[in-house]
């Protein structure tokens, strides 16, 4: 039995039918939604702990997804424009709208081309650099569902992260809390970033020779970890917001408030949309009592968090730094995303200027990402070509026996 294939028997995976069947090819076990069987209790939520930051986190009024919380219509027109529907098109339905609408994502795709088929040009600047991985979940990793409790993580979605964590320091930053994230993926080898960064824990012993830096402590299943969260003493006031917003937005129907810890985020995916101007204007009166609150949107959810100079860019920065990474040149960072809250990271990633940001995303967006990818399943094709990458890259260098990839 080869290294690799060690290495994914010790991944357990349910059959099922094939949700990526373009990947057959390519994946080593069947796509799954299912639920994993992996025991998820190995990280669980802690007592507020405050690191002291690599970074200055400053108090802020708003971030470049806050618009101003005073008018109700501008966040109408900011929940429309983030959560566009599977298909829209302003041309009708006929098979004549559907070329004008490929047409436009054909057009948007030569300034945002597909990360999966132009792989080998993408990895160009990443030869002998030492290559870090950054993932959103939902969106990303997972389907859209919703459901967000049903958000699961497919399995062989899971077997590939697994090997990109083997050769790569592998974060997974989501708005999600923290302990929700690791319940879908259940992976103890990576970093997890939740509440958009203000709650980062990581095995101590570091991955890939890399350590970060952190308050100490242990899990639940007394595994030593390294914590860090930048807003701890905003606990209590968004349990408080949290309770206040539940009780708020009882009447509109559709309407699912989930508290992750550091942001209480609105999600309004089931909402008629003839209720989002309302929902807002109950989200704001909610926020108007909290002016050390801010107010964010995503896809399909309006989120309010700490009014703090902190995002999933700050987050990438932060891990980078913690690692040891952020000042060297032969550093290769990877973020795949699909939010309008990715886009502080893919700017970071940019200003670095050695770097691969990727959208993912059907449909033609603004966005500061240099490439793209269309769904989960792409996602998990990129990811199958790193792990390939590497293993040529190490063959190369080592001699080491190479695993057949079909």
């Amino acid at each position: 039995m080869t290294v690799r294939t060690k290495r994914l028997s010790a991944v357990t995976a349910e059959p099922s039918n094939n949700s990526c069947p373009h990947l057959e090819t390519l994946i080593v076990s069947s796509c799954s939604s299912s639920k994993a069987t992996v025991n998820s209790g190995s990280l669980v939520s802690s007592p507020a702990v405050r690191s002291q930051p690599v970074l200055n986190v400053l108090q802020k009024k708003h971030n470049s997804s806050v618009t101003d919380k005073r008018h109700s219509v501008k966040w109408l027109d900011a929940m429309k424009a983030q959560s566009p529907p599977r298909f829209h098109s302003l041309h009708g339905d006929t098979p004549e709208s559907y070329d004008i609408e490929a047409a436009k994502y054909a057009a948007w795709m030569k300034k945002h081309p597909s990360a999966l088929s132009i792989f080998k040009e993408v990895m160009v600047e990443a030869k002998a650099k030492q290559v870090v991985v950054f993932l959103d979940y939902d969106g990303t990793l997972s389907p859209i569902v919703e459901d967000p409790d049903q958000a699961y993580m497919p399995n062989d979605m899971r077997v590939i992260v697994k090997e990109v964590a083997t050769y790569f320091p592998t974060a997974i930053i989501s708005g999600r809390a923290r302990p929700k994230v690791y319940e879908f993926v259940q992976l103890a080898e990576l970093y997890y970033a939740g509440s958009h960064g203000m709650d980062i824990m990581g095995p101590a012993n570091g991955t890939n020779g890399f350590k970060a830096k952190g308050t100490q402590m242990k899990d639940k299943m007394g595994n030593d970890v390294v914590l860090f969260q930048p807003a701890s003493e905003y606990l209590p006031l968004m349990d408080e917001v949290c309770k206040i917003l539940s009780e708020s937005s009882k009447g509109i129907r559709g309407a699912r408030v989930e508290h992750n810890r550091f942001c209480v985020t609105m999600h309004f995916r089931c909402v008629k949309e003839e209720s989002w101007g309302p929902l807002a204007e109950k989200v704001e009166s909610v926020l108007k009592d909290y002016p050390t609150l801010c107010l964010t949107h995503g896809r399909k959810v309006l989120e309010i968090r700490p009014a703090i100079a902190w995002d999933k860019g700050k987050a990438v920065d932060f891990l980078l730094s913690s690692l040891g990474l952020s000042d060297c040149r032969d550093v290769f960072p990877v973020y795949i995303g699909d939010d309008q809250t990715d886009e502080d990271a893919f700017k970071v990633l940019n200003g670095l200027n050695h770097g691969c940001s990727i959208l993912v995303t059907s449909v033609p967006k603004e966005t500061k990402a240099s490439f793209s990818l269309r769904d989960p399943c792409e996602v998990m094709g990129f990811l199958h070509h790193l792990v390939i990458w590497k293993e040529q890259d190490l063959e190369v260098h080592t001699g080491m026996g190479m695993v057949h990839h079909p």
